[in-house]
């Protein structure tokens, strides 16, 4: 709206000051037009005085007048004996008034010009004295200053017409191309509006390419991340009470069961007590890097040689169980990772191995690049990931067949799933040859002075 109004107004004015100069300019055209004319008048009075010769000023104004024809605004008055001798056209009204004398009088000695208000309009009086021995008569050219100006006044209204036409159809269209151009922006508007403290899956349609569309791009951008982050938030305070309850209410009831004055109950309390305080700080633990996955802060990005990695995985992981670790080949490059996060996800995965396999059993730890993409995997030759429960392993929580013995939370694999995302890369699982499971972390390539952005 006010867009539109300042539009109006800027609009209004620049016609207006258009208006003004040109009045103002055709006025002053007027007035010399009509000076012209009655320099004309007196030019060819002058002409006849010059070419003949007559009896005295009073025969020479009657020829004058006798001979030339005023035009439609004009009055042409012969002055002699001091008043008003002669009119052409009749026009009695203003000849025989008694204003017209006194206004012609003063004017005889220095051929002036006067312009004076009269019932008529207003009128320009300009004299041209004829002097003759001591005889002295005067022409006398009457203009009628309403009539000369007529033609401008209708100019001036056709074109406050025109103006107003003008400006009722630029207010319009200002009106139409700023609700266009604000279109989005009222959009967002509502969008905030319409946004909840619960819900945040309102989006803003992107149309066309400019400065509001990038706008709307932006705050697309940052819907996604506070409902990413509200959503993070969110799942993090149901798996923490969820996942809590159960041992909350195990350290409760050995609690509230307990016998003070029996020392060896108070023994194997305590250590139940101090397992499920582990488990539930590991718990905690999980969910927080969970939380934190999303944060640009999570990574920290440096070279990282892929051969050096391949080899110290597998020298880490023969501490985690009785297996034959093998190495399945490494890759002779380097990329842009965060080193800490690449060996958090693929010890994971080595974990997992272990849980499903026996001793003796086979694990495989592999790097590859081919220029485009790093892949990391981990293979084992146990039992294998039905491919039903493919999909939800990654989730948290979820979980396949459960080994004997396994306390974890179901939270291992998404923790490597969100490693992976933060590269900007996935995780998959696939049946290995031997039989057996074999993840696959998968990242894309990025130059090395480029880092990627973290998810």
């Amino acid at each position: 709206m006010r867009i539109t109004a300042s539009v109006a107004l800027l609009v209004f004015v620049g016609l207006a000051v258009a208006g003004v100069v040109v009045s103002t300019i055709e006025s002053h055209r007027l007035d010399q037009q009509v000076a012209d004319q009655a320099d004309q008048e007196f030019s060819e009075l002058r002409r006849l005085q010059g070419g003949r010769q007559f009896a005295g000023p009073e025969a020479m104004v009657r020829a004058f007048m006798a001979s030339n024809v005023p035009d439609d605004d004009e009055l042409l008055i012969g002055w002699w004996d001091d008043d008003v001798r002669a009119q052409f056209p009749e026009w009695n009204a203003i000849s025989r008034s008694t204003w017209l004398p006194d206004a012609i009088r003063p004017l005889l000695a220095s051929n002036g010009t006067t312009r004076l208000d009269s019932e008529f309009g207003e009128l320009e009086i300009a004299v041209q004295a004829v002097q003759q021995g001591d005889t002295t008569g005067a022409l006398v050219v009457v203009t009628f200053l309403d009539r000369a100006r007529e033609g401008l006044h209708e100019t001036m209204r056709t074109y406050a017409i025109v103006a107003g036409l003008v400006l009722l159809l630029v207010t319009a269209m200002a009106a139409w191309v700023s609700g266009r151009l604000l279109s989005p922006v009222r959009t967002l508007r509502e969008t905030a509006d319409e946004i909840g403290e619960t819900d945040l899956s309102q989006r803003l349609p992107v149309t066309g390419n400019d400065d509001l569309t990038a706008l709307t791009r932006t705050f697309n951008g940052m819907l996604d991340r506070l409902e990413g982050a509200f959503v993070g938030q969110r799942q993090f305070l149901d798996d923490a009470g969820h996942e809590l309850k159960t041992p909350l209410t195990v350290l409760r009831g050995h609690l509230e069961l307990l016998d003070t004055g029996n020392p060896e109950e108070i023994a194997e309390t305590r250590e139940l007590l101090l397992d499920e305080t582990d488990r539930m700080s590991r718990l905690v633990g999980d969910l927080l890097l969970l939380a934190k996955s999303d944060r640009p802060d999570f990574l920290r990005l440096r070279p990282v040689d892929l051969q050096q990695l391949t080899a110290d995985l597998v020298a880490k992981a023969r501490g985690l169980g009785d297996r034959e670790w093998t190495l399945d080949g490494s890759a002779d490059a380097k990329v842009l990772a965060d080193e800490q996060r690449l060996t958090q996800a693929v010890l994971q995965l080595v974990d997992n191995a272990v849980k499903h396999t026996r001793d003796g059993d086979a694990v495989a730890i592999g790097s590859a690049y081919d220029g485009s993409a790093l892949r990391m995997w981990v293979r084992d030759t146990g039992p294998g990931v039905p491919p039903e429960d493919r999909a939800h392993v990654f989730e948290r929580f979820g979980r396949a067949a459960v080994p004997p013995g396994d306390e974890g939370f179901g939270l291992g694999l998404s923790i490597v799933g969100a490693i992976a995302r933060a590269h900007g890369g996935t995780v998959t699982v696939e049946d290995a040859d031997p039989p057996g499971a074999r993840f696959v972390i998968t990242l894309p390539s990025r130059p090395q002075e480029d880092p990627w952005p973290a998810s």
